[in-house]
C-alpha cells in the first residue's frame, strides 16, 4: 500500500478522498491554485503545494506541475478525482512515465471510452446495446447535418470528449442545427480541449440509470448495482439516488452484465461507471462510460457499507478485489442531492460570491455530507459551484427521502443563491415522491416547481422584524460598552413611550414587489408587533447564533440573518429573503435603464453576434458569455436597434456590466 498519494483535485472530491487516506493511514499531498490557498481540501491533507493561477488551464490542468509536485514531495501515486485531469489518458501515460501510479484506470481504456464515438463503436463490438445516432470521424458541418436529418428530430449534439452536460445541445429541427453545433463544440473546446461531435436521437422521457463497475489488474470485474441519475437540470444531475426505483433483479442483472462486459472489453482497471439510457418499458442503451470515481459514488457506498475510494487505493496498490460478486450486497436505500451556488429562478446560472453564513443538517449514520467550502469561503467564477453533496439513508425509499426533506429543512446558506428551496420543491413533488422519474421531469413540472414569487407571511414578517430589533439591540449594547457612560438611560434600546404610538419602531421590507410594513413597541422583554390590521404580542432571545421567538401562543425557532440590506429567514424549512428598505438611503438614485442588458454573472465575452446599428427581432442571440465552463447566451427582450457593444470576445465582465444597449423599437 501506498505511503504518501497526491490528490490532483480541489473541493468536496479532494478533501473526501483525503478522508479516507487519513483513515488508511496514507499521507496526503494537496495542490491549490491562487484562488484556493486557504481552501479546505489545503487544509484537510497533510501538506499543500502552489500550482499557479486561478484559471483551471495554469493551475488544476497544468499536469507537467502536478507531476513535478508528486515527484518533489515523495508522493508514490496520483489520485485525479474528478473532473479536470481525471479522465486524460495523457496525463495518466504521463503520470506511469514520471515512475508514478496513476489511481484509475489504464491510458488505453480511458482513451478508448474518451472518445464517445469510439466507446459506442467498441461496445457495439461487444454486443452492449447502442441508441441510434452518428459516431462516425467525420466532422464536416453538411455532413453531420445531413446524418442529424437521417437521424430524425429531435437530435441531441454530444461533446465526443467530455461529460457533464458540457458539450450537449438538444436539436429540434433542422434549421437550428447550425447553431446549436456551433455552441456545442465552443463549449466542448473550452471544457476539454476538443470539440469533436456525435449525434445521438433524443429519447422523449428516458431514464438515466448508470452501473457501477469495479475492476482489478488480476481480470476480475464486478459492479455494485446500479444508480438512478434521470433528475438533471441543463443536462447535468441534481438528484441521483441507489437502487433505481423499479428495478427488477433481473433487469439488473442484464445491466450488471453488459456494464461488466464493457469493462472487460477494454480491459479496464479500478472504479469506473456504464451509464445507460432507459425507456420506460426497461429497455436500455448504452450511452457513454465515465472512466473516473463519480461525483454521486456516496449512494452506492451508503446502500453497500463500502468505501469505493478505499477499493480505488487498494486496486491501484495490486491488491485483488476485496469482494466477489457474490459477496456484493446491498441494504437500504439512499439518495443525493447536489447543493449548487446557483439560481434556479434565473435558468440556473451560477451564483458567484462569499459564503456569509452557512449551517448545515446534524450528521450522522443516516445523513452524509460531502462538501469542499466552509463559512467565508468564496464560490469563484474560475470552479464548478457546487457546495456540498447531501446524502440521505433509509430502510426503504420513503424513510430516505424522508430524512432528505428533513435535512435539507436545515440548510441554511447566505451569500450566493443556491438551489436549496428548489431541491426541495423537486423532493416534495408528487412526480418525485412516486418515483416516476425520467429526465424531463423538470421541465414538465416548470410551473410547479418555479413558482411565482409569493408575498411574504405574516410571520416570516414578524421574524424579520424581530431579529430585526434583537439586532439593533446587540448594536445598542456594543456602543454602550464602548462609551463613556455604558450605564447611561440613553444608551437603552426601548420604543414604548408613555401614551404615544408615534415613537413605534416601523420597519419597511421590500419583497414580491411590494413594501411591507411592520410597526414594533417594546418594553423591557415584551414586544407589541402590528402587520397590517393584525396585532400580536411577541418575544425574542438569542439561541446559539439563532432566535427562540414566542409569538402570540406559539414558539417558534428560527434565523434571521442581515448582509447589507437583505434579510434572510430561515423557520420550519422555509426560506425568505426580503430588503429592508431605507428611504433616505436611496432618495435621489436614477432608476436602471431598461435597454442596458447586464451581464448576469460573471464570466468571458466569448462572441458578440451583433453590431452596433444593427436591427435585431425579440429573442435574437446578442452575446454569448461563459463562466465555469458553461455558454449563457444573452438575448434581446424585445425588438430594437443595437446602439452600443461594450465588449469584444475575451473580455472579463463582472456581474452586472452593461454588455449591449439596445434601443427598444416602439411598441415592442
Amino acid at each position: 500500500m501506498f505511503d504518501k498519494i497526491l490528490v490532483a483535485n480541489r473541493g468536496e472530491i479532494a478533501c473526501r478522498i483525503a478522508r479516507t487516506a487519513r483513515r488508511m493511514a496514507i499521507r496526503t499531498v494537496a495542490v491549490y491554485s491562487d484562488a484556493d490557498a486557504d481552501a479546505m481540501h489545503v487544509a484537510a491533507c497533510d501538506e499543500a503545494h502552489r500550482l499557479g493561477p486561478a484559471p483551471p488551464r495554469e493551475s488544476y490542468l497544468n499536469a507537467q506541475a502536478i507531476i513535478a509536485i508528486a515527484q518533489s514531495s515523495g508522493a508514490q501515486a496520483i489520485h485525479p478525482g474528478y473532473g479536470f485531469l481525471s479522465e486524460n489518458a495523457e496525463f495518466a501515460s504521463a503520470v506511469a512515465s514520471a515512475g508514478l501510479r496513476f489511481i484509475g484506470p489504464p491510458p488505453a481504456a480511458i482513451r478508448a471510452m474518451g472518445s464517445k464515438a469510439e466507446a459506442k463503436t467498441i461496445m457495439g463490438k461487444a454486443g452492449v446495446p447502442l441508441i441510434p445516432g452518428y459516431h462516425g470521424k467525420s466532422q464536416d458541418d453538411a455532413r453531420l447535418l445531413a446524418q442529424a436529418d437521417a437521424i430524425g428530430y429531435p437530435v441531441l449534439v454530444k461533446a465526443s470528449a467530455g461529460g457533464g452536460g458540457k458539450g450537449m445541445r438538444i436539436v429540434e429541427r433542422h434549421d437550428a442545427f447550425a447553431t446549436a453545433l456551433a455552441s456545442a463544440r465552443r463549449e466542448a473546446k473550452a471544457s476539454f480541449g476538443d470539440d469533436t461531435v456525435l449525434l445521438e436521437k433524443y429519447l422523449q422521457e428516458p431514464r438515466h440509470i448508470e452501473i457501477q463497475v469495479f475492476a482489478d489488474m488480476h481480470g476480475d470485474c464486478v459492479h455494485l448495482f446500479e444508480r438512478d441519475c434521470s433528475v438533471q437540470r441543463r443536462h447535468q444531475k441534481v438528484l441521483e439516488e441507489a437502487p433505481a426505483p423499479g428495478m427488477t433483479s433481473e433487469r439488473r442483472g442484464r445491466m450488471g452484465a453488459a456494464a461488466v462486459a464493457a469493462a472487460k472489453a477494454i480491459g479496464y482497471v479500478g472504479a469506473g461507471t456504464v451509464e445507460f439510457i432507459v425507456t420506460q418499458d426497461g429497455t436500455f442503451y448504452f450511452m457513454e462510460m465515465n472512466t473516473r470515481l463519480q461525483v454521486e459514488h456516496p449512494v452506492t457506498e451508503m446502500i453497500t457499507g463500502l468505501d469505493l475510494v478505499e477499493w480505488q487505493l487498494r486496486v491501484a496498490a495490486g491488491e485483488p478485489l476485496p469482494l466477489a460478486q457474490e459477496d456484493v450486497s446491498m441494504r437500504g436505500h439512499a439518495i443525493e442531492a447536489r447543493i449548487y451556488a446557483e439560481d434556479p429562478e434565473r435558468d440556473f446560472l451560477p451564483s458567484i460570491g462569499t459564503i456569509a453564513h452557512l449551517r448545515t443538517p446534524q450528521t450522522s449514520a443516516a445523513v452524509r455530507i460531502d462538501t469542499g467550502v466552509r463559512e467565508a469561503d468564496a464560490i469563484s467564477r474560475f470552479y464548478d459551484p457546487m457546495i456540498a453533496k447531501l446524502i440521505a439513508w433509509g430502510e426503504d425509499r420513503s424513510s430516505a427521502l424522508r430524512r432528505l426533506k428533513s435535512a435539507l429543512a436545515d440548510y441554511r446558506i447566505v451569500g450566493v443563491a443556491t438551489n436549496v428551496a428548489f431541491l426541495q420543491r423537486v423532493v416534495a413533488h408528487d412526480a418525485f415522491a412516486g418515483a416516476r422519474l425520467d429526465t424531463g421531469l423538470i421541465d414538465r413540472h416548470r410551473a410547479a416547481l418555479f413558482p411565482p414569487p409569493s408575498p411574504p407571511s405574516a410571520r416570516v414578517l414578524a421574524l424579520a422584524a424581530l431579529g430585526e430589533l434583537v439586532r439593533m439591540r446587540e448594536d445598542a449594547a456594543a456602543w454602550a460598552r464602548a462609551s463613556a457612560d455604558p450605564w447611561s438611560p440613553w444608551q437603552v434600546l426601548d420604543t414604548w413611550w408613555p401614551n404615544s404610538d408615534k415613537h413605534a419602531l416601523a420597519l419597511c421590507f421590500e419583497a414580491a414587489g411590494g413594501e411591507h410594513w411592520v410597526r414594533v413597541r417594546t418594553r423591557s422583554d415584551a414586544v407589541s408587533l402590528t402587520i397590517g390590521e393584525r396585532d400580536c404580542a411577541a418575544s425574542v432571545a438569542r439561541a446559539g447564533d439563532g432566535l427562540r421567538v414566542q409569538l402570540d401562543d406559539m414558539e417558534i425557532a428560527a434565523d434571521v440573518v442581515a448582509r447589507g440590506e437583505d434579510r434572510y429567514v430561515f423557520c420550519a424549512g422555509e426560506s425568505y429573503r426580503m430588503r429592508l428598505v431605507d428611504p433616505l438611503a436611496h432618495s435621489g438614485e436614477e432608476e436602471p435603464h431598461p435597454g442596458h442588458l447586464m451581464a448576469p454573472m460573471s464570466g468571458t465575452v466569448v462572441a458578440v453576434l451583433v453590431k452596433p446599428g444593427e436591427t435585431v427581432s425579440k429573442g435574437a442571440a446578442l452575446l454569448i458569455l461563459e463562466a465555469m465552463k458553461m455558454e449563457h447566451t444573452i438575448t434581446a427582450p424585445a425588438a430594437g436597434t443595437v446602439s452600443a457593444v461594450n465588449y469584444r470576445a475575451g473580455d472579463q465582465v463582472a456581474e452586472g456590466a452593461d454588455l449591449i444597449d439596445l434601443d427598444a423599437h416602439s411598441g415592442a
